[in-house]
Parts: structure tokens; sequence; C-alpha cells
């Protein structure tokens, strides 16, 4: 049995909520207390998610707590060559073998936040690998040009004089056909997929069901507190990253970014968020509070404390953490510190010169200025929290 949400008028559709297309009428179903199918929808395209993923996936659990069913839906079709949205240029075409590879990632990845077992796994290769060319022009024959152009993204490479692949403003179409597939009633998506989504209902409707409605979530900016979080902007925080690492780059994102962070990430109740955004004088205290909610969400509490107190003796008080991991090699392969840099920290070569060049590379406390140098034993930092000890075999 379903549960009435006494959160419906609250948490559940306000927090991080953007919008919400048809909100009275998804008030209205779980007042009633019905059985929701709750879609999401996502194409595996990297390895690693991060907290900007968190958000949604933070809502679907909210829903799966309250007995909905969980439609998690991974695009291995559509992956292959990728949404358009927001990308000034033609996304990489991907092997289906590559997006396998990704997808089974994603999912061992949001066990950390939803009962998978819960969880009605779907894949969009179900039906597009059978699909005859003769049904897929059916489907698009419901959409214009015009329609699928109006796009920002499109209209802004048009004036730049730059190429549309006459494959991009398909993928809305076939994004749309999921939810008829699925036969979605809510999807939960972030502010940048409403288009896409919104010409679900369109399909619906004329598949002879009612349209979904659509929950369209804030985004989280990343580290940097300007741009939506993004791998490939570099300022992400993966779900996987260690806690120490974790708590550090959530001690990084800029003052301002704290209450959305907050507001997506916690469950900090709402009034306490805002008494909390307005206190300048403890930034620092309620960053941490922040830092420790978040790590035990994805390790552990006693993880969070430890992460908490390798950032105060590494970073405020410039000491070096009480375990530093040791990385063993051959006496014959100590040829130069980039070299042994760059297996020590998983870089590239060119990476760790550049590192080198910034001044970003030190041995027990001495900045390294030349990268051609024989490596020696010691105590190696990176940056401002990656330490590694080397020593010879």
């Amino acid at each position: 049995m379903i549960m009435k949400s006494t959160k419906a008028a609250g948490d559940l559709l306000t927090r991080g909520v953007h919008q919400i297309t048809v909100a009275k009428h998804l008030e209205a179903s779980l007042a009633k207390g019905e059985k929701l199918r709750i879609k999401h929808g996502v194409d595996p395209t990297t390895a690693d998610l991060h907290l900007g993923y968190a958000v949604v996936y933070r809502k679907l659990r909210a829903f799966q707590e309250l007995g909905h069913t969980i439609v998690f839906l991974i695009g291995d079709f559509t992956a292959r060559f990728g949404d358009p949205t927001d990308k000034e240029k033609t996304r990489v075409m991907r092997t289906k073998d590559e997006v396998e590879a990704a997808a089974k990632s994603y999912i061992d990845q949001i066990g950390l936040m939803l009962d998978v077992s819960k969880l009605e796994i779907r894949r969009n290769g179900e039906w597009y690998d059978n699909m005859s060319a003769e049904q897929l022009l059916r489907i698009m024959s419901e959409f214009t040009v015009a329609r699928m152009l109006e796009r920002d993204m499109f209209e802004k490479r048009m004036k730049q004089g730059k190429e549309i692949g006459l494959h991009e403003p398909v993928y809305p179409v076939l994004q749309a056909y999921d939810s008829v597939m699925l036969k979605s009633d809510c999807t939960v998506i972030g502010t940048d997929q409403t288009f896409n989504e919104l010409q679900a209902r369109i399909l619906q409707e004329r598949n002879g069901q009612e349209p979904q409605d659509v929950m369209s979530l804030d985004i989280l900016v990343g580290t940097d507190g300007v741009q939506k979080m993004s791998q490939s902007l570099g300022n992400s925080i993966p779900l996987k990253a260690e806690p120490a690492d974790m708590f550090g780059k959530i001690m990084s994102i800029p003052d301002a970014a704290l209450e959305q962070y907050l507001v997506l990430l916690t469950d900090v109740p709402l009034d306490e968020v805002k008494r909390i955004a307005r206190d300048k004088k403890k930034i620092m205290d309620n960053k941490k509070m922040l830092a420790r909610l978040i790590v035990e969400q994805f390790h552990s509490k006693d993880a969070a404390e430890k992460a908490e107190e390798q950032f105060e003796k590494v970073i405020q008080h410039k000491g070096v953490p009480n375990e530093i991991e040791t990385f063993e090699i051959p006496a014959k392969n100590f040829t130069s510190i980039t070299a042994v840099s760059a297996q020590m920290f998983g870089l590239s070569k060119s990476e760790i010169q550049r590192l080198i060049q910034q001044g970003a590379i030190s041995r027990d406390g001495v900045v390294i200025k030349d990268p051609f140098e024989k490596p020696k034993e010691g105590v190696y930092k990176k940056g401002k929290r990656h330490y590694k000890k080397l020593k010879k075999k």
C-alpha cells in the first residue's frame, strides 16, 4: 500500500524543485495514495557519477521510500550518439560495448542512494534496437523541424556557423518515446532536460496515455560556484571520491554556494538552512558541517569524522596526514621525477609536468622545480590534499 504523503505539500514537491508540470495533478495523485511510475533516464557517458547527479537521486529516494516505483532507464541506445542539450558541437559517437561498461558502473553507484533491489531497471535498446525505419519515421512525424530547432543551443550553433548533425534534433523525440514505452506517470530531471521531457507529454496523449508530470530540479553548481557541476569542466565531486578528498573538495566550494548545497544535498530543515546561510561569522564551521553530512551519506560517520580531522591537520594547520599510502617501485625505474610521479598519482606525464611548472608537486615539503630531476624516496604532495610516500623495492 502506498503511503499518502504528508510531504506532498512540503519538502517532496518543493525542496530543490525548480518547476512541476503539472503540480496540481501530481499533488492530487499523491494525496489519493496512487502508486506512481516515476521515471528517470540517464545516458551512460562516463564511468563516474558526481554530486550533481545525487540531487535527482535523493529526490527519487524520497519517492521510493513512499512506495512508488522508480523506473531507472539506461539509455543504452541513445547514449551511443548522445544528448545534444547544452552542447556547442556534435558529441562523439560511442559503441554499444562502451556504453554497457559505463552502465554497469552507474548501477553500482546509484546503489549508494537508492534501493537497487526495488528499482525497475530498463534499457531503451529494448525497443530501439529492434525498431524498423518505418516505425521510427512515424514517431518523428509527430514533431516539426521548427519545434526541435527552437532550442537555445541549436540557435547558438547556427549563428556561429557550426554544424548540426541530422540525428541531433531527433534526440528529444527518442527521449519522449521512452516515456510512452514505460508508461511514465512522472519524471524527475534536472532543468536541462525539461524540453525533452515535455515532448513526452505530447506523444503520450497521442498514444492514449495520460501525460506524465515533469518535475525539474535545480542544477547544482560545481566547486567553482559558477557553472553547473560537470566532470568535463573539472568542477565535480565524484560519488566514489575517498572521504578525505570529498571532504576537502566540499570545503573548497565558494561560501555563496553553501546554502544551495545544504538544500539540495542534505536533510537540514529549510528554516535552519536559511539561518546558517545568514551566519557569516561561522562559515568555516558550517562548511565543515556540510562536508560531514555529505561524506557520511556516501561513506560513514566514522569516515566523515576522520576526514574532518585530516582536513584540519593538513589544510588548516599545514601538517601531514597520519596515514599516507606507500608507493613502491623498483630502483631501476627511478628514472625521472615526471615518470615516477605520473605512476604514483595516476596522471599523464604531461599533466605532471604542468603541475610541476605550477609549483604543485613537492617532496618532504620542498617544491619540485625540475621535471627531469632524479626521484628520491620521501613524502610527495600533489596540490593541497594528495600525499604519497615513495619507496624503492
